[in-house]
């Protein structure tokens, strides 16, 4: 995919409007153990239990650092009571964080609240400068039951655009042996080859791309990418591996095989020494091979690989208003919902740069 050339960016903007005796500065990867702390606050507040691994955070501030911006506001104490990131998530688009600690008074975290959004504009605006563009959009989101993220959202001028189901399938072992998922006389399932060195077949790699760009062309929100973004990217997640790629083809009789469905997992560690879990990050089947099984196939594949490796569950997230009804497929399989979130959207020009 093309896309526009970089160019220098401007330096990182100032966090400015916090609190008197509030400061400012960079985040940087001995942070982690705080920030990890504050994501854990503001997600056991917001849904009534934390989630994510200290290894996410440790990830963005080390590996992601290429593509991500962050700035912490400290109070009075040095204590860091919010974090504010934007990464560079493709052309057009800069994904925004903003986490303010629930243990302030309301007053307080308004201010923060958005004196940190105020910064995650002019980052999304430098972000669009270094690649060359006059306008981006800026791409956040929130829990369906955190009232105070989207009140700030709203007074910051983001508008809620879509929600998400965030699905969960508990696995057995039974699951490791499963019945086939695709129509073998028409679809067959396989991982993503791999040499002598462990390193994966360019060519699968490239029809990874090519599938998942083409499957998503009809999704909400889609934005290309270009193949070594999309690599660099989930190899950057902590929990990736080679061997949770899958592709789907179709070998129906009298036609060459050729790769018509895709599925990149990771692993999820578990949280305080729960077990593992299995992260479907991209599922997509080319509209001219939907209905055939690929889908079926592709996560039964999943499923029965983290039912093999003694993982608890696998999930996966879904547009609640998939063109493609991709939410029934998962519930018959035995996915459900433990949480919903929501993406707020807004666009800024870079010409507002100061």
């Amino acid at each position: 995919m093309s896309s526009s050339p970089r160019l220098p960016a401007p330096a990182d903007p100032p966090l400015e409007g916090l609190p008197p005796g509030w400061t400012a500065r960079p985040a940087d990867a001995a942070d982690a153990p705080a920030l990890h702390a504050l994501l854990g606050r503001h997600e056991a507040a917001a849904t009534g239990a934390a989630s994510s691994h200290r290894s996410a955070v440790d990830a963005v501030l080390t590996d992601g650092a290429a593509t991500h911006r962050h700035v912490l506001a400290l109070d009075e104490r040095r204590e860091v009571r919010a974090w504010a990131s934007a990464q560079d998530r493709a052309e057009g688009r800069v994904l925004v964080q903003v986490l303010v600690d629930p243990a302030l008074d309301d007053a307080t975290a308004d201010a923060v609240a958005a004196a940190a959004f105020d910064w995650a504009d002019a980052a999304a605006r430098h972000v669009a400068a270094g690649r060359g563009l006059t306008v981006t959009q800026v791409d956040s989101g929130a829990f369906a039951t955190d009232d105070r993220q989207q009140r700030w959202l709203r007074a910051a001028g983001y508008a809620q655009v879509r929600t998400w189901l965030q699905m969960t399938r508990p696995t057995v072992p039974a699951d490791a042996d499963p019945a086939p998922g695709a129509s073998p006389e028409r679809v067959r399932v396989r991982r993503v080859r791999r040499g002598d060195d462990g390193m994966p077949d360019g060519a699968d790699l490239l029809a990874v791309h090519v599938v998942l760009e083409e499957s998503f062309t009809d999704h909400f929100n889609y934005r290309p990418e270009r193949f070594d973004e999309l690599v660099s990217r989930l190899r950057a997640d902590p929990g990736h591996r080679w061997d949770h790629w899958w592709l789907a083809e179709s070998v129906d009789a009298g036609e060459p095989s050729r790769p018509v469905g895709a599925l990149v997992a990771s692993v999820s560690p578990g949280r305080d020494g729960a077990p593992d879990g299995t992260y479907v990050a991209y599922l997509g089947v080319l509209r001219s091979a939907r209905g055939r099984g690929a889908a079926r196939g592709l996560l039964g594949a999943a499923i029965a690989d983290a039912a093999a490796r003694g993982r608890s569950y696998v999930a996966l997230e879904v547009d609640a208003d998939s063109p493609t009804g991709a939410d029934a497929l998962y519930r018959s399989l035995g996915f459900g919902t433990s949480v919903v979130t929501q993406s707020w959207h807004r666009d800024v020009r870079v010409d507002d740069l100061p």
